[in-house]
């Protein structure tokens, strides 16, 4: 049996696929396995933020078509670039264990300090109305492009600092990079983040995902996505959501901002298999306060 596995092109994609990959061949050591990488239109258009180009969905597309088509038998993402609403013919089939969450400051090499002369980069909404809250003194600019283009940028000068997920700088081998980690107080993850998905055709055989899959980040994945969607949340809304499974309840925290620039925040309690209702209950409560 041989599975063909889609990726961006990035380095990062193709090692969070890698990692999808030693999992099947670890446990099913008869399937023969090829990665496929591909250029998304999310990765081809830098020069504008995303919601100007179409928002999330630019990342996927061009995988979702090799997966439709049969180019290729699954593709693996990072979740929180996926898109909220996921074409029911290629469904979620498995979600890896979370990573660190949180995000993380990045200074120039041999640097210590924000120096608040320079602007910081960071094109993602969420970042920067939080960061704003921390810094009132920043001054933020977009900036796009793979973790690598990203860090180039900004060890050339260009900026004084930049904002990164921890999971993808640690996956890169790179988490020395990391002057501070946020915490959930300070700065609230985006929706899955941390987290790595596998898409398939519905009527894929999948077991070989088995063990891959992890059943805690299933459950929280879902009410975090929930929360998202309630809100119509892409990658130009500030929302933020992050959960937790503690003591056999499912707690999940939500960020929204209204359109006059209100930041609201919440947090609710519930029962582990009821995510999506939890998610969106505490979505619509959110809302109902930032009016």
């Amino acid at each position: 049996m041989k599975i063909k596995v889609g990726s961006r092109e990035s380095r990062l994609a193709v090692i969070q696929s890698e990692m999808v990959m030693d999992c099947i061949r670890k446990h099913h050591p008869e399937i023969e396995l090829e990665l496929v990488t591909m250029k998304t239109t999310g990765d081809i258009i830098l020069d504008k933020t995303l919601d100007k180009i179409g928002g999330k969905g630019l990342f996927v597309k061009e995988l979702d078509h090799a997966l439709s088509n049969g180019t290729v038998d699954i593709t693996v993402h990072s979740f929180k670039d996926m898109p909220m609403d996921v074409l029911p013919e290629l469904p979620i089939v498995a979600v890896s264990k979370r990573e660190n969450p949180f995000d993380v400051l990045v200074l120039p090499e041999g640097v210590t300090e924000i120096d608040f002369s320079k602007p910081v980069g960071c094109s993602s909404a969420r970042r920067k109305i939080q960061l704003e809250a921390l810094y009132p003194n920043i001054r933020i600019e977009p900036i796009r492009g793979n973790v690598i283009t990203r860090l180039a940028r900004l060890d050339s000068g260009e900026f004084s600092a930049t904002i990164l997920a921890y999971a993808g700088l640690k996956r890169l081998g790179l988490i020395h990079r990391a002057s501070k980690v946020f915490t959930q107080e300070e700065l609230i993850p985006a929706a899955c983040q941390g987290v790595i998905a596998v898409q398939a055709r519905a009527d894929f055989d999948v077991s070989f995902l088995r063990e891959f899959h992890d059943e805690t980040s299933g459950k929280i994945t879902k009410a975090e996505r929930s929360f998202t969607k309630t809100l119509d949340g892409g990658c130009s809304s500030p929302i933020a959501c992050f959960g937790t499974i503690q003591k056999d309840k499912l707690c999940i925290k939500g960020l929204y901002v209204d359109k006059n620039n209100k930041m609201c925040i919440e947090s609710a309690v519930g029962a582990v298999d009821d995510g999506v209702n939890l998610g969106n209950e505490l979505a619509i409560k959110l809302k109902k306060r930032c009016v």
